[in-house]
């Protein structure tokens, strides 16, 4: 189902974004070489608790964690268990909260200490895709658009683009329509409207596109065991303007 804000509903998703914004610059300092990755998840607990807002993901169809903590070869969805992070990973953190009941949900990922030319390209790519993609957003603009222009970014680099995987439409809902898949056809597909917010989150795969999910139910990697890259934000479409709500 596809749903259409009113101003007051923006203002609480872009409180919602504001602590997302805060839980990531929190995990992002305290990713340190080490660290078990379970920490970062009791991290982002106590900043929720304290913010007064509620967990987008804690039992969200039986997730049991307040964040996704993806590292390396982790595309989407793992789960913060005892992983040490180490000097050279890369991790991919995904949180969301609501606030009066509207939610906003970002990712990012970052490299721990030093890592290679590779990892850091395909890690600033996959970011610059999903700013291209946000450009993109406006009233009456097409999410085919959208998908193509993030798509070709990650087939230039030759990455794998993961398309089983999409960005969405959020609200009082974590995930509503319409889907915002990463590939597409310029001009085609949903159109977008004034009122609609979103989440855009390319995912690029350093070898294939292929993934494959572990025995937690939860956990997709990359089907190669190559390194992958997540990045998203929350969209609001306002009357004459987009925002970025999950962005500091």
């Amino acid at each position: 189902m596809i749903t259409y804000k009113s101003e007051e509903d923006f203002k609480n998703m872009n409180k919602a974004g504001s602590i997302v914004a805060t839980i990531h610059s929190e995990l992002e300092h305290a990713s340190n070489p080490g660290i078990k990755i379970e920490d970062l998840d009791t991290l982002a607990e106590e900043i929720i608790i304290k913010s007064n807002s509620v967990s987008s993901f804690l039992n969200y169809r039986g997730y049991p964690s307040f964040i996704c903590a993806s590292p390396n070869d982790a595309i989407v969805h793992g789960i913060p268990r005892e992983y040490i992070i180490e000097e050279g990973d890369i991790l991919s953190i995904d949180v969301g909260v609501s606030v009066n009941g509207f939610h906003a949900d970002a990712a990012l990922t970052y490299g721990i200490g030093e890592i290679s030319k590779e990892n850091q390209a395909l890690i600033d790519t996959t970011k610059k895709a999903l700013y291209e993609g946000i450009k993109l957003v406006k009233d009456g603009q097409k999410i085919g658009t959208i998908g193509n222009k993030i798509e070709k970014i990650g087939k230039k680099n030759s990455y794998g683009v993961v398309r089983e995987y999409v960005g969405h439409g959020i609200g009082l809902e974590m995930h509503e329509d319409p889907q915002i898949p990463n590939y597409g056809i310029k001009g085609k597909g949903f159109t977008l409207k004034t009122g609609m917010a979103i989440c855009i989150e390319p995912m690029f795969n350093l070898g294939s596109a292929e993934t494959k999910l572990d025995d937690d139910g939860w956990t997709v990697r990359t089907a190669d065991g190559l390194n992958s890259a997540h990045f998203e934000h929350t969209i609001g479409i306002l009357d004459n303007e987009i925002c970025i709500f999950t962005e500091k």
